[in-house]
């Protein structure tokens, strides 16, 4: 039986945690080796990196930055495509763009013998988009080789728009309205980081922002086609994304409903509390190095019903975590088509039911 070898590109905001979390978990993920791609050999990544290859991980880049490494003490064990072409499913974790490069410069040379290939949430046209609990039943295990995992906030809005909306039947829901709330950066990150709340442009006249737009896209992967604008705008934090959102529904519906609604779906946290730092806190003092794996954490507070049809709430977003989340079971669908949701459900500790 050939060995499972799962390879992450990028150690940026998502690649690191990843690496992280599948080389603790690879064992009870049934996974027999995780390798990661470094691209630049810098002092300031030095840490990171060495804590990346203590968990397991085992370092790979360009044949021609070997030196580089060497001369931080951190020795590459396997070039790009060496990597590339042991593995069984790839990852690209790198900033926006550079994951359709990939594909062209890398991956479409290398089908004969990996499984499949993933991307994140910018890369729209990489694959089939794919958010975990959303869209499972789409996946074709003989054509869907390249997948890309949605944004965070995309996450997020799809969670809601199907556990509130969607659970009372696909022609339920009348339209979904939405504003995400977002942070400015990464407490990671250094730059991009803005003095004042920044509004954002409407970029499509039918969707708004991406993020419905990319909602949409994903729910006509289940052949349905839904009514959802989303408007975004920036704030200057780095603590989490806020999604306010607006459904009116056709079947009525009452506020215990609702709750026991988001209570029975384990991807989604429910909370008391209205304050994103403190949501953010107990992902630090409780999450896998600080990160909740929900797809969303709904303020019950915040919940309100009007005629009986229009729900409004806030829900914070768990950043990376949604996405972590996926990408691994988009990598576990690869590795065991059939037991996947099963591998999985070593994460559940970092499923919560309150925060």
């Amino acid at each position: 039986m050939s060995r499972k070898i799962v390879h992450v590109v990028g150690t940026g905001t998502i690649g690191e945690p990843l690496i992280g979390l599948l080389s603790d978990f690879k064992d009870k993920l049934g996974i027999d080796e995780i390798t990661f791609h470094k691209n630049s050999p810098l002092t300031t990544d030095r840490s990171k990196v060495r804590n990346l290859m203590k968990r397991g991980a085992r370092l790979t880049t360009h044949e021609e930055k070997f030196d580089g490494f060497n001369s931080l003490g951190l020795k590459p064990e396997f070039t790009t495509e060496q990597a590339i072409d042991r593995a069984s499913v790839v990852i690209d974790c790198t900033p926006k763009g550079y994951g359709q490069k990939n594909k062209v410069d890398y991956y479409e040379k290398f089908l004969h013998n990996t499984k499949g290939f993933i991307a994140q949430g910018s890369e729209v046209g990489f694959g089939k988009m794919y958010a975990r609990g959303i869209n499972d039943e789409a996946l074709n295990i003989e054509d869907d080789r390249f997948i890309q995992v949605v944004s965070c906030n995309t996450h997020n809005l799809c969670t809601i728009v199907k556990t509130l909306a969607l659970s009372d039947g696909e022609e339920n829901l009348v339209e979904g309205r939405f504003n995400l709330i977002r942070r400015s950066n990464d407490v990671s990150q250094s730059n991009k980081f803005i003095p004042a709340p920044q509004v954002g442009a409407h970029g499509d006249n039918v969707y708004g922002t991406h993020h419905a737009q990319d909602a949409a896209a994903l729910f006509t992967t289940l052949n349905l086609d839904l009514d959802l604008f989303s408007s975004a705008m920036i704030t200057n934090s780095q603590y989490m994304h806020i999604l306010h959102f607006y459904l009116k529904v056709k079947e009525p519906t009452s506020i215990q409903k609702i709750i026991s609604k988001l209570e029975s779906n384990d991807k989604i946290a429910i909370t008391d509390k209205i304050n994103s730092n403190e949501v953010f806190s107990f992902g630090r003092d409780h999450g896998h190095f600080g990160r909740i794996l929900n797809q969303t954490v709904v303020s019950i507070p915040t919940l309100n019903l009007k005629n009986e049809t229009e729900i409004t709430g806030f829900c914070f977003t768990p950043q990376d975590g949604n996405s972590l989340l996926s990408s691994i079971a988009a990598t576990e669908w690869f590795l065991y088509n059939h037991s996947y949701e099963d591998k999985i459900q070593c994460l559940k500790p970092y499923f919560y039911d309150e925060v």
